[in-house]
């Protein structure tokens, strides 16, 4: 019976010593995880660990270290592949709602230039709207001056006909 004991003491101080050299090697935050995966090769021995009272717990506490065995191991690295997705897809997530925000601010400000550009398109088309009524009025004028010159009318009617020309600008 004392050899058994003396016999899990060994195991247990060099489970102890595995787990501290594990954690030193492998462990260096942010590079790596913040913990690693001690594999017990034989399911006996991975058993006699976890019938420690409190070993795996102490692995896990003091330096980061969780045992796994042969029948753990699978389920354990698939739980832990897909964290690290999770994590991935979280990360992209959070990139895509960036560029997503900065889309909506570009969108804004593409949003006034637009409308500064139909303002300014207003006042032009104000601007030729108010150059074709000139036109107009130059051209019924240059009709009253080829109606002198061509019907020889007195300059009476003539300054008539501008009079009322000039009352329809007062209008506009």
């Amino acid at each position: 019976v004392a050899e058994v004991e003396e016999a899990q003491k060994a195991m247990i101080n060099r489970v102890r010593t595995e787990a501290k050299s594990i954690s030193k090697k492998y462990i260096c935050t942010p590079n790596t995880t913040d913990f690693a995966v001690m594999f017990l090769p034989t399911e006996g021995l991975y058993s006699e660990v976890l019938r420690t009272p409190g070993l795996a717990e102490s692995l896990q506490r003091d330096y980061r270290v969780v045992v796994a065995g042969p029948t753990t191991v699978a389920a354990l690295l698939n739980s832990l592949q897909m964290g690290f997705r999770t994590v991935a897809i979280e990360k992209r997530s959070t990139e895509i709602g960036k560029l997503l925000e900065q889309f909506r601010k570009d969108f804004v400000q593409f949003s006034d230039l637009l409308g500064q550009t139909k303002k300014k398109l207003e006042s032009v088309q104000t601007t030729i709207d108010n150059a074709e009524k000139r036109t107009q009025i130059i051209g019924k004028r240059l009709q009253s001056v080829s109606a002198i010159t061509g019907e020889k009318t007195s300059l009476l009617e003539t300054a008539s006909t501008l009079v009322d020309i000039d009352s329809d600008d007062s209008g506009n």
